[in-house]
């Protein structure tokens, strides 16, 4: 029993219009989210390079973790 895997067709400008509209969903989600974290005093959490980096409510940014004082 083969599964039949699914082709996608990287030429069709459908593809790009959804992959377009499905980012520009989830970026807004991402910034809500940021906005919504600032506001309950909720640091932001990012990865760079490998390493975490917290961006604290006041707009500081830390290596330092938060949560292990």
């Amino acid at each position: 029993m083969s599964k039949k895997k699914n082709k996608i067709d990287l030429s069709s400008i459908d593809f790009y219009k959804r992959l377009f509209f499905f980012t520009r969903i989830g970026n807004e989600a991402v910034r809500l989210a940021q906005i919504e974290n600032k506001k309950h005093g909720i640091p932001n959490t990012y990865n760079l390079n490998g390493r975490l980096v917290f961006e604290m409510p006041d707009g500081s940014i830390t290596t330092k973790s938060p949560w292990n004082s």
